[in-house]
């Protein structure tokens, strides 16, 4: 019992940390897998998002309603100057889009610093979240507690939508078989940007909800892309079971090895996602084919 005693609250905070990569992930994982972007300005939509929330909130419940659907705003926003400026670019490939979002990326942390300061702001919250609550004997803060729940509320609506819905089987098919979407009545591209702005929506309602756990910071939006991107390829693309039981398992590593083996906790990571990676190809073979 005193292990558990002793690392209880830093599992529980990489519970909440793994599924605010997890909600963030979900719209890197929609972005290309559903709209065929590589989006690597992803993390700048989360930072974008973020500091708007961080503008717009100021403790109270209305303030964080309105810090929350700022931060979708400003991330479906972006999801639409992303498809607008990829759009062009559709058929030269996933590189080509990567330099252009990661150009867009620089552009957007640098307007971020100019605009917000390299000052990292504090995000209030209502005080009934402030106030901890006592779980198996140990408090915790109230608001990581209702994120924890609203994450797997929204992680189970999207699955949801893109698996028993009209909407999912369009975005699916844009991507299956955008013929034959266009055939009946659909078009591809417009699929395509409106699963861009729900990626980027994605985003920012992780920015908006998260900006109390992940703060914005000059560095938070390399340091989320970053892990979001382990999620994803941990996860399996396109999976949204694989990206959740991804994005747990980095919450726990980011988590307990800061607190267990804070000197190896930087590499943690890495050696995680390769360690993940040997397995599945040694399970499923190089193509992905089970052997």
């Amino acid at each position: 019992m005193g292990w558990f005693d002793d690392n209880f609250i830093p599992a529980l905070d990489g519970v909440a940390y793994g599924l605010l990569l997890f909600v963030v992930a979900a719209g890197l994982t929609l972005a290309f897998g559903s709209g065929g972007v590589l989006n690597l300005a992803h993390g700048t939509l989360y930072a974008f998002a973020a500091y708007t929330a961080t503008a717009v909130a100021d403790g109270s419940w209305v303030g964080l309603a309105l810090a929350v659907l700022a931060g979708i705003g400003a991330g479906a926003a972006g999801g639409g100057v992303l498809a607008a400026l990829t759009a062009p670019i559709a058929g030269r490939g996933h590189m080509a889009q990567a330099m252009l979002t990661f150009g867009v990326a620089l552009v957007g942390s640098d307007l971020l610093t100019t605009t917000f300061g390299k000052d990292d702001p504090q995000v209030p919250v209502p005080g009934a979240l402030e106030e901890p609550v006592s779980i198996l004997g140990h408090n915790y803060p109230g608001y990581r507690l209702a994120f924890i729940v609203v994450a797997v509320v929204l992680g189970f609506g999207g699955w949801y939508v893109l698996s028993r819905t009209r909407v999912g089987a369009a975005v699916r098919a844009s991507v299956d078989d955008p013929e034959m979407l266009a055939a009946g009545g659909i078009s591809p591209a417009r699929v395509r940007t409106g699963v861009l702005i729900a990626a980027g929506a994605l985003a920012g309602l992780a920015g908006g909800l998260g900006a109390p756990i992940i703060g914005p910071s000059t560095s938070v939006a390399n340091t989320v892309l970053l892990q979001s991107l382990l999620v994803v390829v941990i996860g399996g693309l396109g999976s949204v079971g694989g990206a959740l039981l991804a994005a747990i398992l980095v919450g726990e590593v980011q988590t307990l090895g800061v607190t267990l083996m804070p000197d190896l906790a930087p590499y943690l990571l890495f050696a995680t996602m390769a360690v993940m990676l040997i397995a599945r190809t040694a399970r499923f073979g190089p193509t992905g084919s089970r052997v």
